[in-house]
């Protein structure tokens, strides 16, 4: 007996519900897997490679959530701090002297910038992470197929087994 190839038949089969019923990734994935392609590569995948600003995008990310530029970061702060501060003021002359427009300024622009720039990374991963997990759905379902497949074949070879050890007993129609 043969697994019926038909994306409908695989749904009955495996999912125990009627293609039409199955939303669209499953039935994409169904449909994937009667192909028999094994590429994972598809128009999503593709949608997610990275151009110019969206590798930019994700290094600024990985470098902002650092504790390496959080570090460097604080110690910049309480240099600028300290070289603007009253201590220093008969050493040079201080051009962001307290309350640190200055500083609040860049402070606020860097904000306004990396905000959104880690936003965008975090956007990018969330759909690095959809296509993973549809991929890793498509595997599942193909192991699924697979082991629905090798059970069909032992259990037609146990049967003609049986029926080599035991010829006169099938003919009969006896059943154990």
């Amino acid at each position: 007996m043969k697994l019926n190839n038909t994306p409908e038949a695989l749904a009955e089969k495996l999912l125990g519900r009627p293609f039409d019923q199955l939303d669209e990734d499953e039935q994409h994935v169904l449909r994937h897997v009667l192909s028999r392609d094994i590429s994972l590569e598809d128009d999503e995948t593709q949608a997610a490679k990275a151009g110019f600003g969206d590798r930019l995008a994700d290094r600024v990310a990985k470098v902002g959530g650092s504790w390496g530029f959080i570090i460097w970061f604080m110690v910049t702060l309480l240099g600028w701090m300290l070289l603007n501060s009253p201590l220093v003021s008969g050493w040079m002359r201080q051009w962001d002297p307290y309350p640190y427009i200055f500083l609040n300024l860049m402070l606020s622009m860097l904000a306004a910038v990396q905000a959104p720039v880690i936003m965008m990374s975090q956007n990018r991963q969330s759909a690095r992470d959809r296509i993973y997990n549809r991929h890793d759905y498509e595997i599942n379902l193909r192991t699924t197929i697979e082991i629905v497949r090798l059970h069909r074949k032992i259990d037609r070879l146990t049967g003609k087994v049986e029926r080599l050890m035991h010829p006169g007993e099938h003919k009969k129609g006896v059943k154990e």
